[in-house]
């Protein structure tokens, strides 16, 4: 297997390569293939497994084996044709296959290289940041936040349902008294008020005690489950108990108990100093939002179409991954959108290419800047994620190429690099428009009758 050639196309970043598989080596990719399927062909007298190459090749023609020959060697001739081109690629255009057979194959690949970015600056970018401060109603905030994080929940007896109260129900719904899966469920403590259930079922409980068994009619959402969207239900419910929330009141020994400060005013010290930190976090990503939208403004260079197809793919995965985790399809979720997979794909574009943009750009950075990771700061770098992962190093390190860490470590110190030599500046609140009291209109007045 060789390169015979590598030339620049018309198109940025493409560049085309003739291939060539030698012969021998196509042979044994026939052989392979022929030995993956031996035992399912059969020919009239013989038994499967019992046929042999030449007599299948007689049989079925020569080339029968051809597609998957090359189905085998066509990844290594590539890759070691790129290796020798010296290429770094991001992506396949086309492939041609120009001759094939018993002394081998010739084809050529259309293949997508990174681009080289220009960079008209990345230095002192300008961001602005939020004033940081804590304000009272955010600590009153927190500290409800506390409270009903220790509120004791106590069962109440002598009164019908409210909206607040917290009902333990059985419960068991029906479409023209046929039940549904789904649809049932047994000692559930629904909180009367928070929209959990189907429009209406909530409101229905309120006013009922203790014991009550009482139908619930609803109807389903037009954008709930398809088989049952826009259906009428009735829902068989038992009510067992009410319970509601009783809440501790804002002392001392409340902030003892909750937060383990001697004193409320304690409390209140210790909940700004935490309001300042989340803002500051804030601040920070804000911060490198901006700068890194300005990096992204500043950076010059054709992308090939296929780096963006393949974040989009990768948001895709991702989407997927964080959707099943809650319990919910890709299609289920695209059919609430109310879209398809090349609409999401779509409005997913813009943000996909600038995630390719951003990289290139860091990427430059980091090679204008001359970074590069020391070997004690690579090991570091493994020991943390063997650490994170509870794996041992060997195992990260297959899984994590060095090279891929390496850009990684890289593009980090490239952020470091920008964020350090930025220049960025409090942002004022706007001023509130002027209101004109009776006093500034009798000064008005005044100064008018002076002149």
């Amino acid at each position: 297997m060789s390169l015979k050639t590598c030339n620049k196309a018309e198109e940025a970043n493409l560049y085309t390569l003739e291939v060539s598989i030698d012969g021998q080596t196509f042979n044994d990719a026939m052989n392979k293939a022929f030995n993956k399927q031996k035992n399912r062909i059969a020919l009239p007298g013989f038994r499967k497994g019992k046929v042999t190459r030449k007599m299948a090749e007689t049989f079925y023609g020569k080339g029968f084996l051809y597609e998957d020959a090359l189905d085998i060697c066509y990844p290594a001739a590539v890759e070691g044709a790129i290796a020798e081109a010296g290429l770094d690629v991001v992506g396949t255009k086309s492939a041609d296959i120009k001759e094939i057979g018993e002394d081998g194959v010739e084809l050529t690949v259309d293949i997508y290289v990174k681009p080289d970015v220009a960079i008209k600056a990345y230095k002192e970018l300008k961001a602005t940041k939020k004033k940081v401060e804590a304000t009272e109603e955010e600590i009153k905030d927190k500290i409800d936040e506390l409270v009903h994080r220790n509120a004791r929940i106590i069962s109440v007896e002598d009164r019908a349902a409210q909206d607040g109260d917290i009902a333990v129900i059985d419960f068991e719904g029906f479409v023209d008294d046929v039940p549904f899966e789904g649809g049932k469920g047994e000692n559930y403590e629904l909180k009367l008020g928070s929209g959990t259930f189907i429009p209406g079922f909530e409101d229905q409980i309120v006013g009922h005690n203790p014991e009550d068994a009482f139908d619930v009619n609803v109807t389903f959402p037009h954008e709930y489950a398809p088989e049952l969207a826009d259906k009428d239900a009735v829902f068989k419910v038992k009510l067992h108990e009410i319970k509601v929330e009783e809440f501790p009141e804002v002392d001392d020994e409340f902030a003892q108990d909750a937060a383990d400060c001697d004193t409320v005013d304690d409390l209140k010290k210790q909940l700004a100093d935490e309001i300042k930190s989340e803002k500051e976090e804030a601040n920070e990503r804000e911060i490198r939002t901006q700068l890194f939208d300005k990096l992204v403004e500043n950076t010059e260079g054709e992308i090939p179409p296929v780096m963006i197809d393949s974040e989009i793919e990768n948001q895709v995965r991702d989407m997927d991954y964080r959707l099943s985790s809650q319990g919910m399809n890709f299609q289920t979720y695209l059919q609430y959108m109310g879209m398809d997979m090349d609409g999401y794909k779509a409005q997913a574009r813009p943000e996909a290419e600038k995630a390719v943009k951003l990289r290139l750009a860091l990427e430059k950075v980091a090679a204008l800047e001359a970074i590069e990771i020391a070997d004690d700061d690579l090991e570091a770098e493994y020991d943390k994620y063997a650490e994170q992962y509870k794996m041992e190093k060997d195992q990260i390190k297959k899984i994590i190429p060095v090279d891929g860490l390496k850009k990684d470590m890289a593009v980090e110190k490239a952020i470091k690099v920008i964020r350090d030599s930025a220049k960025v500046t409090t942002a004022r609140k706007p001023r509130a428009p002027k209101e004109k009291t009776e006093a500034a209109e009798a000064e008005a007045e005044a100064e008018a009758s002076a002149e």
